[in-house]
């Protein structure tokens, strides 16, 4: 009678286990323990805030998180001490931040649940199938729709540089492969003659929007040179158009421009700071989240013709590097219609330059600004939200920082604040990187049933085993 007991507890165990399972497995394929360092057969992950525009540029279709607290329609109002995030309004079950979404909705869930994957949590499955929610039947996200039951139609404002997000966000599950390659197709069907993306389909190819597709393709275990457009052009193809040639005077120290101008040459080009941190990135082929690199010499600049994707990145690193040295943080210009002509701290293009300098291998050259952050970003991560949060964890991570102590802030649980609570995750060793990028549990055939399945039978033989062991020790008593 023991051993049907023991063994009745066993498989209500296993039950309970299984359920467990089964709910992670809807949310987001396989169950594993975090692991944002895991070794990868890909480059590892990239920088944040991809979409920002030069100042010239037309607002971008997500929201940059490097702009100013007074004029970002995604920021969450502080509290009085800037610290602490304020009571969610009601918004849709599973999102991150209170500000109206309308604008940034998939872009700062992509980039919180990044944060919170550098930080070693899994995202809420909430917040999981909230985003999966979102997209288009085409493959593409929006920047938000608030009725993911009604299709997509004409009137969707599809996004690359939401889908793009999304998909490296999806990529740190396991499991999601369907999801990312559907993702993938429709960012191909709208691949610009050069070979880049721009942050509206069809508009012009721009840094930031190109530099975050490759970051995505990278996710998937895709080269992006396979990637190429109705004129055989790739991503880098267009990357390296919009790279600045070493030389003196403003603006021509390798750099890399937001967008062309009318003419066709270099000499029109004008170095964007956010748009640099960003195919610095894209350059050496990694994504928003980017595990620490031994740091090296410092960056030069050098070459100008016949640049590969990663001399160019290198020397738009030896660009951001110079402009740190300046005051230790970068600047952006004035609000237009001020008469105040001087340039402003830019907490959000600074936490893009330090993990493209320390993804990059130079950690050294991004010290000074990495402490300025820890110093004076905190009141605009308050304002700014989940994803200027998502921003400062990334550097944090790149440079071997301890996000949880962050200048006296805790990243983490004030990015958690903002949304649904991660999701405890059982003890499981980690899936390798090949098998979550064929698929995993999710993408290979495994549904909720194998999942039950596998547990129950798993119950079992614990069960048998249990029994003959009880009946050894009765014989040994006998």
């Amino acid at each position: 009678m023991t051993t049907v007991r023991r063994s009745a507890a066993v498989l209500a165990a296993s039950a309970v286990l299984c359920v467990t399972l089964a709910q992670t497995a809807v949310a987001g394929g396989d169950v594993r323990a975090p692991s944002p360092d895991a070794p990868s057969s890909t480059p590892a992950p990239s920088s944040a805030n991809p979409s920002t525009p030069a100042p010239s540029s037309p607002a971008p279709a997500s929201p940059p998180a490097g702009t100013s607290p007074t004029t970002s329609s995604t920021s969450t109002p502080a509290t009085p001490a800037g610290l602490t995030a304020p009571r969610r309004a009601a918004l849709p079950p599973g999102l991150y931040g209170t500000a109206d979404p309308t604008r940034d909705g998939v872009w700062r869930q992509s980039l919180a649940m990044l944060g919170q994957y550098a930080a070693g949590q899994r995202p809420a499955n909430s917040a999981i199938l909230w985003l999966k929610g979102q997209q288009c039947a085409s493959g593409a996200f929006p920047t938000y729709r608030a009725d993911p039951t009604a299709p997509c139609d004409a009137d969707t404002v599809t996004d690359p540089n939401a889908t793009a997000a999304a998909v490296q966000a999806l990529s740190t599950l396991g499991g999601q492969r369907p999801v990312m390659l559907s993702a993938l197709n429709w960012l191909r069907s709208v691949q610009n003659p050069d070979g880049g993306w721009g942050h509206r389909p069809g508009g012009p190819s721009d840094a930031n929007s190109t530099s975050l597709v490759i970051g995505a393709l990278s996710a998937t275990g895709i080269r992006p040179s396979s990637f190429r457009s109705s004129e055989d052009h790739h991503a880098y193809d267009a990357l390296l158009g919009l790279a600045l040639p070493c030389g003196k005077g403003t603006g021509r120290t390798g750099g890399f421009a937001y967008q062309r101008g009318a003419g066709t040459g270099t000499e029109q080009l004008v170095a964007d700071n956010d748009a640099t941190a960003a195919a610095v990135l894209a350059g050496v082929g990694k994504r928003m989240v980017v595990a620490p690199v031994k740091a090296g010499p410092a960056p030069v600049c050098r070459g100008t013709s016949g640049l590969t994707p990663e001399r160019a990145a290198r020397n738009g690193a030896a660009y951001l590097a110079s402009a740190l040295a300046r005051t230790g943080h970068l600047d952006r210009p004035p609000l237009p219609g001020t008469s105040d002509s001087t340039p402003l701290a830019d907490p959000g293009s600074t936490a893009d330059a330090v993990a493209a300098l320390a993804s990059s291998g130079y950690a050294n050259q991004a010290a000074g600004a990495l402490e300025w952050l820890k110093k004076n970003a905190g009141p605009w991560a308050a304002e700014n939200g989940p994803a200027a949060y998502a921003q400062l964890i990334f550097a944090a991570h790149t440079t071997g920082t301890d996000p949880r102590n962050f200048g006296g802030l805790n990243l983490v649980k004030l990015l958690n604040a903002t949304g649904p609570a991660p999701t405890p995750v059982p003890s499981i060793t980690a899936q390798p990187v090949a098998e979550i990028q064929s698929g995993g549990l999710g993408g290979t055939g495994f549904g909720i049933l194998w999942v039950i399945g596998i547990g129950l039978a798993a119950g079992v033989a614990i069960g048998y085993l249990l029994s003959n062991r009880g009946r050894a020790g009765q014989h040994q008593q006998l």
